[in-house]
């Protein structure tokens, strides 16, 4: 085979890395059309991204992590807290709205950066020590909140979030896709979002190169943190209630979003644009199953076989790339 050959095989299999999640989406849509037309809807349509905007908006932070090599798994325990943070501080009183919410997110900015220290300058495995943190943080939910739901959402908040403009598209939605700009502009036109990238493809070469690889992954620990307590506070104003235990588990539906999306727990690959494109095959998925009429126990075996369908579908793509 020709070096010409070779160059064109790589670059095929770098375009399927990058794009057989679009790929995917379509054909997981089309399914969905197939069996119901309620997905031809737009009011039902954005009635599904509203369901998923809490996961879609804290798998964005998870996904700066993950590109730099790491993992957060503390993310549904801040998701928790910050939701009921914000009903306690609230009280029912719209003039305590704006401190709740900037109160929150310098919470959840906190928990990543103390994550995101201890994943720069200690040998501990990311799993580890994410996992540590999102124990410790449900423990503190529970105390600050004395194991009940507490707190009450001030007057306008949920109706804010949940208004319809035009009565279809709801302003959760369009945080969403706010929020998902956001994260795109981060990673393509800045100097950190390039950064990510070659930390998470070789630390070494990084550390030698003179990259500051322990700024970098403060940074992505931090604004993982700080999009958990945008999903808290999008979480909290979906239901309008807070729960202590609101936001357990997300942290499993945020991860095989990113990993479905094309963002590998090796680094150095993936994106955004691939983890919202995860979101919507996973809640499309999902209502599939509850369309059909089978137990939300067939959600997690669904979720589950995806990760690992995803996990080795992106692990021969490599090998084939490398």
């Amino acid at each position: 085979m020709s070096t010409l050959d070779l160059l064109r095989n790589e670059a095929t299999t770098r375009f399927l890395a990058r794009n057989a999640i679009f790929a995917v989406l379509l054909l997981v849509f089309c399914l969905a059309v197939a069996i119901s037309d309620a997905f031809l809807q737009p009011l039902y349509i954005f009635n599904v991204v509203r369901q998923v905007a809490p996961v879609g908006i804290a798998a964005i932070g998870v996904t700066f992590v993950m590109i730099l090599g790491g993992v957060d798994l503390s993310v549904g325990a801040v998701i928790s807290l910050t939701s009921v943070f914000c009903a306690v501080q609230m009280g029912g009183d719209a003039d305590n709205t704006a401190f709740a919410l900037l109160a929150a997110c310098a919470i959840g900015a906190a928990i990543g950066t103390v994550n995101g220290i201890a994943a720069a300058f200690t040998r501990v495995s990311p799993f580890i020590l994410t996992l540590g943190t999102g124990i410790a943080v449900l423990g503190l939910t529970q105390i600050y909140s004395g194991g009940t739901a507490r707190g009450i959402v001030a007057p306008g908040f949920r109706e804010f979030f949940n208004f319809r403009i035009g009565g279809i598209v709801p302003v959760l939605a369009l945080a969403l896709a706010a929020l998902t700009a956001v994260g795109l502009l981060i990673q393509h036109k800045t100097i950190f979002g390039r950064q990510l990238f070659l930390v998470g493809s070789n630390r070494r070469a990084a550390n030698l190169s003179g990259l500051p690889t322990a700024r970098v992954t403060v940074l992505a620990y931090a604004l993982s943190g700080l999009f958990g307590a945008f999903a808290g506070i999008a979480l909290l104003a979906r239901s309008g209630v807070s729960n202590t235990l609101s936001g357990q588990g997300l942290e499993f539906q945020v991860l095989a979003a990113v990993v479905l999306g094309g963002t590998t727990f090796e680094g150095g690959r993936g994106g955004i644009a691939g983890t919202i494109a995860g979101v919507l095959v996973l809640v499309i998925a999902f209502n599939l199953v509850n369309i059909s009429g089978l137990p939300y126990a067939m959600q997690l075996v669904v979720m589950g076989t995806i990760i690992i369908l995803a996990s080795a579908v992106y692990g021969q793509i490599s090998a084939r790339s490398g």
